[in-house]
């Protein structure tokens, strides 16, 4: 219990300082929520470059009333039920509250235990214009502005991957 504890103050410490030091006119109103959604980036990339391009990406859906729409927060609401493959009926469930494309907003809950990176990207996102993100396959992103740019590259990710799949 000591270590949880210790872990526990270490990163209220971490939340606290950057919480101080954040970028203006964020959409979270406690360092709480930036957790919240600094677990989102942590779950959606592993590559570190990435971070504050997706927390922009977020930012920017949140302060147009758009939904998250973040597969790692609905895998999270689904719990030891999901057998890693995300289905159409799980993203049309809005009786799971961690449902970010049925449910506005930040999900009731932290979804992962953010490190200090994904809590620096939450508090100080990327400038820019992307709106929408896909996974190349490869642990990188392509981000896009419109939802037309959006769809063309998930048609080509989502392609490449079934092809490499049944391969």
């Amino acid at each position: 219990m000591d270590l949880l504890r210790r872990a526990l103050e270490r990163q209220q410490r971490i939340l606290d300082q950057a919480w101080a030091a954040r970028d203006e006119d964020l959409p979270y109103d406690t360092p709480y929520e930036a957790l919240i959604m600094a677990s989102i980036i942590e779950r959606e990339t592993g590559l570190a470059q990435e971070r504050s391009e997706i927390a922009g990406v977020f930012v920017r859906r949140l302060a147009r009333g758009m939904r998250l729409q973040t597969d790692p927060t609905v895998i999270y609401g689904l719990g030891e039920s999901f057998d890693g493959n995300l289905r159409r009926s799980h993203l049309t469930d809005s009786g799971n509250p961690y449902n970010t494309y049925r449910h506005h907003g930040l999900p009731p809950t932290p979804i992962a235990l953010p490190g200090r990176e994904a809590i620096r990207a939450a508090l100080h996102p990327a400038p820019g214009n992307a709106l929408y993100f896909v996974a190349r396959g490869d642990g990188g992103h392509v981000f896009s502005a419109t939802l037309a740019e959006h769809e063309r590259a998930v048609r080509k990710y989502q392609l490449r991957r079934r092809q490499d799949y049944r391969s």
